[in-house]
């Protein structure tokens, strides 16, 4: 069964930081792009970031650049969320996908809370 479980949400004050961690089980990911997520209650979905399967290409949500760095280590089958700067409008569930084909992110995992307080 392939999960990805992301890790490292929880509370901060706003200028901090967390780290957000997404390990997957189930099948590797190292040749696929992978990325982050974000969800308001009662909105849609967001793009944050993403990251080719090497590594070498990053992108970024106009909200985020500048203050939030994705990373991966294929060795370890994980992807990461390095998020500094923090604001309040940064409370979200935050989600990891990984797209394993052209038609799309079409894994993702359950979501981790980041709640940041003024």
């Amino acid at each position: 069964q392939v999960q990805l479980a992301e890790s490292g949400g929880g509370l901060v004050q706003a200028g901090g930081s967390l780290r957000l961690s997404c390990a997957a089980s189930g099948r590797t990911f190292s040749r696929d792009a992978m990325g982050w997520f974000r969800q308001a209650p009662g909105k849609e979905r967001e793009f944050v970031a993403r990251i080719s399967w090497s590594g070498g290409f990053t992108y970024y949500a106009d909200s985020v650049l500048g203050r939030f760095t994705i990373s991966r280590d294929n060795a370890k089958n994980t992807v990461y969320l390095q998020m500094n700067s923090l604001k309040p409008e940064d409370t979200v569930v935050y989600y990891c996908a990984a797209r394993s084909s052209s038609a799309g992110f079409d894994y993702w995992g359950q979501g981790t809370q980041v709640t940041v307080s003024s």
